[in-house]
């Protein structure tokens, strides 16, 4: 089964007839890592097999996202203060920067995303004990390049969790399916905030805010297809929710809930989540568990179907290519490959390549 990927570029300059491009994060020695930064691999999608392909410095890499139509991708550098980066794709090796780094307009940023008309950079700061969560904006130009940071907006807020929960904690920020919102999820204040994009001066308006549950900490969204529904890795609750999204207002409404992992008396911490093009399955790394969870969407229910081994330790960073899951296990820094059966279960890691501190993963192609 192919499974969405969000942020995938449609550029196929970068591939090999055969093959599918794989790009990875890793933290580095400057920010807390043993990794180089970006590493290019190489999966023949009907065997399974992952090769790598080459490596790039780059500071603190925890989260890709690819430009929708130019080879272009960009990374965070996780680092206090925070900046992002672009590259431009090569075939057969590793990106090379694409100008020099700009601020992130916060600390820690953790996830980006390209708005759709391929013109704003969109990232997510995840701040620390005393800075707040972020959201900000940068204009691209014509190639890609990164331009002028013309907005950050800063969360407020904070939730019930000790030591996790004093203040914002912006974790992710995506576009709905429409086009129309900015979605931007807050660990620390258990809310998903909603803004528009002003296509002009690159501001974000607010428009709306959705309160989970108490507790839960909200780490990723992955939409299905209709765009209707919108499922939640919940870091901090260890659950996984499904909620209706009301494209209308841009605000989200809880339907079914269940627990990530059915490892029992561990803690455990949901990272990565990806949807199926189907939109009948949903996929969920599992740190402290140290597996892969799958889900069926029945309706608006989620059942849980099966869950296997990660492939490695402490699993964060999830994609996904023909048939196949991309796991990246930040510990045991390796790179697993799980098929995935017609009825969406995943099957236990058949390969598992070594790349060090690993954190994120993305489709290329």
């Amino acid at each position: 089964m192919t499974s969405t990927r969000t942020g995938t570029s449609t550029d196929t300059s970068t591939a090999v007839p055969g093959h599918v491009e794989i790009l990875t994060g890793s933290y580095t020695p400057d920010t807390g890592g043993e990794g180089v930064g970006l590493t290019a691999l190489r999966l023949t999608p009907e065997d399974g097999v992952l090769s790598v392909v080459d490596a790039v410095a780059a500071s603190g890499a925890s989260f890709l996202a690819a430009h929708p139509s130019l080879p272009v991708v960009y990374t965070t550098h996780e680092s206090t203060p925070g900046a992002v980066g672009a590259f431009s794709l090569r075939e057969g090796a590793a990106p090379v920067p694409l100008g020099a780094p700009l601020t992130s307009g916060g600390a820690n940023p953790c996830h980006l995303t390209v708005h759709p008309g391929g013109d704003f950079l969109l990232t997510a700061n995840y701040g620390t004990d005393t800075l707040p969560g972020t959201v900000a904006v940068h204009r691209l130009d014509a190639d890609g390049r990164l331009a002028d940071l013309t907005d950050v907006v800063e969360h407020k807020g904070s939730g019930p969790v000790t030591g996790r929960q004093e203040g914002t904690h912006a974790h992710q920020v995506v576009v709905d399916p429409a086009g129309r919102y900015i979605l931007a999820t807050d660990l620390g204040a258990d809310t998903v905030f909603a803004y528009q994009l002003d296509l002009t001066t690159g501001k974000l308006n607010q428009v709306g805010a959705s309160r989970l549950r108490p507790g839960s900490g909200p780490r990723h969204l992955a939409f299905t297809p209709a765009g209707d529904l919108v499922v939640s890795a919940d870091e901090l609750s260890s659950t996984v929710t499904c909620h209706r999204y009301d494209a209308e207002t841009g605000t989200l409404h809880e339907l079914s809930r269940v627990p990530a992992t059915a490892v029992a008396d561990l803690p455990n911490q949901p990272g990565g989540i990806v949807t199926s093009a189907c939109g009948h399955y949903v996929w969920v790394t599992n740190r402290g568990a140290d597996t892969v969870a799958a889900f069926r969407l029945t309706g608006t229910t989620l059942e849980p179907l099966g869950e296997v081994p990660s492939g490695g330790n402490w699993p964060r960073g999830l994609t996904s290519a023909p048939g196949r899951l991309l796991v990246a296990n930040q510990h045991s820094g390796t790179v697993a490959v799980l098929p995935v059966g017609a009825d969406g279960t995943p099957g236990e890691a058949g390969v598992v390549v070594e790349v060090a501190s690993v954190v994120c993963a993305l489709t290329l192609s």
